[in-house]
């Protein structure tokens, strides 16, 4: 996950925790709805970054052991 990445998702995980606080306090459900959602969906995009680079170290083990297997039929 790049800092990019990181930065972008904590900002909207902060901003919805703050959203959502906000609508609790001033008794708005609506704005704590939003607030929550957001949250979410900032743990969600880490949650997906996280399964992506996951699926990509696996491709790249996949490739090695295939070319290592490759290279060894060829001796």
């Amino acid at each position: 996950m790049t800092v990019e990445e990181k930065f972008d998702n904590a900002k909207d995980k902060i901003a919805g925790k703050a959203k959502e606080v906000e609508g609790k306090v001033t008794g708005d459900k609506s704005r704590e709805a939003e607030g929550k959602a957001q949250n979410f969906f900032g743990k969600a995009k880490d949650k997906v970054v996280d399964a992506t680079e996951a699926v990509k170290d696996k491709a790249e083990d996949a490739f090695e052991a295939v070319k290592d297997g490759v290279d060894n039929l060829k001796k």
